[in-house]
C-alpha cells in the first residue's frame, strides 16, 4: 500500500502543531507564546488573510500557501494545520476506542446549502465591514478562545494544587499562580463551542468542518480544482466498503466509488485500511463523467458567490497601596469607551481585524488584556479590552503586540508605545480617600509611570491632579487605588489613539532663577 504512511506523517505533524499552538496559550511563563506562536501560527488562514491585508509582505502570507497547497493536493490544511480541526480528530479517536462497537462511517449526502450559506453570510458580514461573523466561526480564533478560557484556567489549577502538594513536604520549587478571572458570558461562550465541537465530532465526524466552519467551506470549493486528488480505481476496486467506514467526512460512496473531495479532509484513513490499492492520489479531476448532458449548476452557482468571497477579502486593508478603606463611595466612573491595546490605532480599526482568538490575553503578563462580551457593541463581541481592575498595562511591555497574528495589534516598539495615549485617567474628587477618609494616599501618583498623576495641597492633606496631556492611559493609577466599590480615578478609552506629550523631567520643572539670591 503505497500510500498508506500518509496518514502517518499526516498525525505526526498534526501532534506537533496542535501541541505548539496549545502551549502558546496556557504556557503561563509567556516564552511559547512571544518565541513560538509567531511560527506556528503563519499558516492559519483567517489570521494571516488578515495581517496580509494589514501589514502585507511574505510575513502575512500564510493563507496564500494554503491556498496553494489546496489547489494542488486538497485540504490538508484542515486535517494537519488547523488546530478545531486537529480537536475534533482527536475526539473521533477517543470515540472510537470508548464504544463498545467499533465505530463505522458511512456516505453522506453533502449539506451544501447549509455550508455555502454560512459562509456567504460571513463573507457579506465582512463585505460591510463587520468581522463578527468570520470572529465567531474562525476555527483557529475557536481554538485560541477554548485554549484561553478552557485549557489555561485548567493548566493554572493543576500547577496550584501540585504547588500545594509540593510545599506540604517542604518543596517550593513549584510556586502557585493567580488566576485569570474571565466574565461568565465568555467563559460559557467558550465552553459550548467546545460542547458542540465536541459532540459533532464524537458522534458525525467532521460534520462541522464540512457545513459550520467558513474556512473549510471555502477551502472544499477550491478543492474541487485540485490537481491531485483521492479517487477510486475502479479496475482495483471491489467495493468492500472499508474506505467508506473510516471516512470521518462521509465523502467516500463505496457503491458508487465516488469521492466528494470537497468534503474530504486528508486524513489518508482510506488509503491505511483498503486491501486492495483501490484508492489513488491521481493527477486527474474524476475517473467519472457526467452522463449526457447533466450539468453541475451547484460549481456555477457558488463560482458566482465566491467571486464576492475574493471582492470581500480586498475590500479591508481594517500594585495597589494597602490603604484600608471604611467608607464606600457613591459615584460611578463615567467611561465613554472602551480601551483598546497600543498598537491598535483606534477602536474602529480594532474592532475590523480582531478576530477574538485571546492570544493577547493569554500572553499579557500583567493579565489587564480581558476578553470582552458586549463592551465593544455586537460587532466587537468578545475582543480583549483593557480592565484596569483586574491589572494595568506594563510601560516596558509590548507583549500583545509582537503576538497578535492578525494585524489588530499591530507591532509597536516600547518607544513608540511610551507615547502611545490609548485613554486618559479622569479623577472624581468626591470618591478620592482623601475626601471621604481624610487621609493621605497618593497610591495613583506613586504608580504613574509618566507622572501624569501629581499630587498637590488641598488643606493639610494632599490630592491627585491629572495632567492629561502627558497620560498614555496605562491604567496603573486606576489598578492602585483603593477606594470601594467605584475608583477614585479611572481611565476612559480614546476612540482614536493619540500621541502623548512627554513629561517634564524634574531639572525642567525645578530651574531656579539665577538672578535672585540662593534660597538658603
Amino acid at each position: 500500500m503505497k500510500y498508506e504512511h500518509l496518514k502517518k506523517i499526516r498525525v505526526v505533524i498534526s501532534l506537533i502543531v496542535i501541541t505548539l499552538v496549545t502551549l502558546s496559550f496556557v504556557d503561563f511563563s509567556g516564552y511559547s507564546a512571544e518565541n513560538i506562536s509567531g511560527k506556528v501560527l503563519f499558516l492559519q488562514f483567517i489570521p494571516s488573510f488578515l495581517q496580509f491585508l494589514t501589514i502585507g509582505g511574505i510575513i502575512s502570507s500564510g493563507f496564500i500557501i494554503v491556498i496553494i497547497f489546496t489547489l494542488l493536493i486538497g485540504r490538508v490544511y484542515c486535517s494537519s494545520v488547523c488546530p478545531l480541526g486537529i480537536l475534533q480528530d482527536v475526539f473521533t479517536w477517543f470515540a472510537t476506542r470508548t464504544k463498545k462497537k467499533k465505530r463505522r462511517y458511512k456516505s453522506e449526502k453533502p449539506h451544501n446549502k447549509l455550508r455555502y450559506s454560512i459562509l456567504i453570510i460571513s463573507v457579506i458580514l465582512f463585505f460591510t465591514g463587520s468581522i463578527l461573523g468570520l470572529s465567531l466561526l474562525d476555527p483557529y480564533s475557536n481554538y485560541g478562545r477554548i485554549a484561553a478560557n478552557i485549557f489555561y484556567p485548567i493548566v493554572i489549577f493543576t500547577n496550584n494544587v501540585v504547588s500545594y502538594i509540593f510545599e506540604l513536604f517542604g518543596n517550593y520549587s513549584v510556586y502557585p499562580l493567580e488566576l485569570r478571572k474571565v466574565k461568565i458570558a465568555v467563559s460559557l461562550f467558550s465552553l459550548t463551542v467546545l460542547g458542540i465541537v465536541f459532540y459533532m465530532s464524537f458522534k458525525y465526524g467532521r460534520l462541522f468542518c464540512n457545513t459550520v466552519c467558513p474556512v473549510g467551506s471555502f477551502l472544499g470549493f477550491l478543492s474541487k480544482f485540485s490537481l491531485f486528488k483521492i479517487q477510486i480505481d475502479e479496475e482495483n476496486c471491489r467495493s468492500c466498503g472499508a474506505c467508506e467506514k473510516v471516512c470521518k467526512a462521509n465523502c467516500i460512496d463505496s457503491e458508487t466509488k465516488e469521492v466528494d473531495f470537497s468534503r474530504c479532509v486528508s486524513c489518508f484513513n482510506c488509503f491505511q485500511v483498503c486491501p486492495t490499492d483501490g484508492l489513488k492520489y491521481t493527477y486527474k479531476f474524476s475517473f467519472h463523467r457526467k452522463k449526457g448532458n447533466e450539468t453541475d449548476n451547484s460549481k456555477r452557482e457558488f463560482f458566482k458567490n465566491s467571486t464576492l468571497f475574493f471582492v470581500a477579502l480586498t475590500s479591508i486593508s481594517k500594585a495597589s497601596e494597602k490603604i484600608k478603606v471604611y467608607v464606600e463611595n457613591k459615584i460611578k466612573p463615567d467611561r465613554h469607551f472602551p480601551i483598546a491595546p497600543p498598537g491598535a490605532g483606534s477602536i474602529e480599526q480594532f474592532n475590523d481585524r480582531c478576530t477574538a482568538c485571546h492570544l493577547c490575553v493569554s500572553a499579557c503578563p500583567t493579565q489587564v488584556l480581558q476578553p470582552s462580551f458586549l463592551e465593544y457593541g455586537l460587532s466587537g463581541m468578545l475582543q480583549p479590552r483593557m480592565n484596569n481592575k483586574k491589572g494595568f498595562c506594563n510601560f516596558e511591555c509590548n507583549v500583545c503586540s509582537e503576538v497578535c497574528p492578525n494585524g489588530a495589534i499591530m507591532p509597536i516598539t516600547l518607544e513608540k508605545k511610551k507615547v502611545t495615549q490609548i485613554g486618559i485617567a479622569k479623577f472624581i474628587h468626591d470618591n478620592c480617600v482623601v475626601v471621604t477618609e481624610g487621609t493621605d494616599c497618593g497610591a495613583c501618583s506613586e504608580h504613574c509611570p509618566t507622572k501624569a498623576v501629581k499630587m498637590v495641597p488641598e488643606g493639610k492633606l494632599r490630592i491627585p491632579k491629572v495632567t492629561g496631556n502627558i497620560c498614555i492611559g496605562c491604567g496603573a493609577c486606576e489598578y492602585a487605588c483603593p477606594t470601594i466599590p467605584n475608583k477614585a480615578i479611572y481611565v476612559d478609552g480614546n476612540p482614536v489613539h493619540k500621541k502623548a506629550l512627554l513629561p517634564k523631567s524634574d531639572s525642567e520643572e525645578q530651574k531656579v532663577n539665577i538672578k535672585e539670591d540662593f534660597p538658603f
